[in-house]
């Protein structure tokens, strides 16, 4: 059996592996060792450099090529800084090109940095999330950016890599996804699975889009209720170390869904409602903003949040096979009115607010999403009023980063502004 004596250099493993047979144990002849450099980059740099006599500045030459290697693989900077030149604090309103300095925010923002015994926490992160996850680890220095190498087989299959898995052992970790298709949501729940069994200390999975959401129920005998399909996958992520799995999810659709997830994972809801509440107490116009719900699910799901506003409900009702969008309660009259909603897709209801508050004497009308979905790009649809008034079209459309081929697609256009949600992530990871 083979005796094997292992060094840790620079965040890599250099390994001395002294492979003599059972037999030549009691040979004359002296053990030749073989001098294996494993790096975060590779498998390892060289498989079979043998080495009669390892000397202290032979090893020492190796572990700073070995360094060298791990620096090359370590993440670099983002080809495109969607938020180049935005300033952050942890809970804030971090406004893409809104030019907010944030000696300018409310001094009663949670700071990370002010928090004693502040754990570290490794966050990995998928190619669509990479931009957030940079914005993310610039809150705070207690959030190390951490990549995996994603690649592909010739049959298609996922071709996953976790560089210097040994580093993470006995560290707080997390990972941040985008199941923005069914495309990657494979590969991702690899990594998602695999992670919490390499000894580390607990797991986060940040999803800040549960993306069937609004498939939670059934309405003929043979509908398949997808959001409890993917509840269930999210529900048998491994154990680790320190537990189940923490889950962090923005505005789920349906609140019953809390309750689709079972007891290997610890569900934590949170909310891009309160970086909407900051922007608005920004509007020159803030004293006279009355918050829209397009339904009463809305209602329902946001209220409480808002409850210091004026507030309209509008509700749906059939018109044969129609749905017309009607006011169920309220007066726009004057306001700067703000639809609230959870997530946009086609954009049908919000456009149908829009032209109903319009017609009934708004001033202005904008919207906020947590998720701007907008499959195929259908976000043209909606129109910049540029300052002519609500029938002219959307004063705002404030959305969250959580789709992030949404902030790529929309950035610069009006009347859409992004406000991250990088700072209610970083506090969600220290929890």
């Amino acid at each position: 059996m083979a005796s094997l004596a292992s060094f840790s250099i620079s965040g890599c493993s250099l390994r001395s592996s002294f492979l003599a047979p059972r037999s030549a144990r009691f040979a004359a002849p002296a053990v030749v060792p073989t001098l294996r450099i494993f790096s975060p980059c590779s498998r390892f740099v060289s498989c079979s450099a043998i080495m009669p006599h390892v000397q202290a500045h032979e090893v020492a030459a190796v572990a700073n090529a070995a360094a060298a290697d791990a620096e090359a693989c370590a993440p670099g900077p983002a080809t495109t800084d969607i938020y180049a030149g935005i300033s952050t604090i942890p809970l804030s309103a971090s406004l893409i090109g809104s030019g907010v300095d944030a000696n300018e925010l409310n001094g009663d923002v949670c700071s990370l940095t002010d928090r004693p015994n502040k754990k570290q926490v490794s966050l990995f992160y998928c190619d669509e999330t990479e931009e957030l996850a940079r914005r993310i680890a610039a809150e705070t220095d207690s959030i190390e950016l951490k990549s995996i190498r994603w690649g592909t087989f010739a049959d298609g299959f996922p071709n996953l890599f976790v560089p210097n898995a040994h580093g993470i052992r006995g560290q707080h970790v997390a990972f941040l996804a985008s199941f923005s298709s069914p495309a990657v949501i494979f590969e991702q729940l690899s990594i998602i699975y695999a992670l919490p069994r390499m000894f580390v200390s607990s797991f986060t999975l940040v999803l800040p889009f549960f993306p069937t959401g609004t498939l939670e129920r059934m309405e003929d005998e043979g509908d398949i209720a997808t959001a409890f399909t993917l509840a269930r996958i999210l529900s048998n992520i491994p154990i680790s170390r320190g537990g189940p799995t923490s889950l962090v999810i923005f505005d789920i659709h349906a609140l019953q869904e809390r309750f689709y997830f079972g007891d290997n994972v610890l569900p934590c809801f949170e909310s891009g409602i309160p970086l909407l509440k900051h922007r608005l107490h920004q509007l020159p116009d803030s004293n006279n903003v009355t918050i829209a719900f397009p339904d009463e699910g809305a209602w329902k799901r946001f209220y409480k949040q808002l409850q210091h506003f004026p507030m309209i409900i509008c509700t749906k009702v059939r018109d044969g096979n129609n749905r017309i969008v009607k006011l169920k309660e309220g007066d726009p009259t004057g306001r700067h009115v703000v639809i609230v909603d959870d997530l946009v897709q086609s954009g049908g209801t919000l456009i149908e607010c829009q032209k109903l508050l319009a017609a009934m004497g708004a001033n202005k009308v904008s919207a906020y999403v947590t998720h701007g979905v907008f499959p195929k790009r259908s976000w043209e649809r909606f129109v910049h009023d540029n300052g002519e008034g609500a029938a002219h079209g959307f004063a705002h459309f404030w959305l969250t980063d959580s789709c992030a081929s949404t902030v790529k697609e929309v950035r610069g256009i009006a009347p859409f502004e992004v406000l991250s949600l990088a700072g209610s992530i970083a506090v969600a990871l220290h929890i």
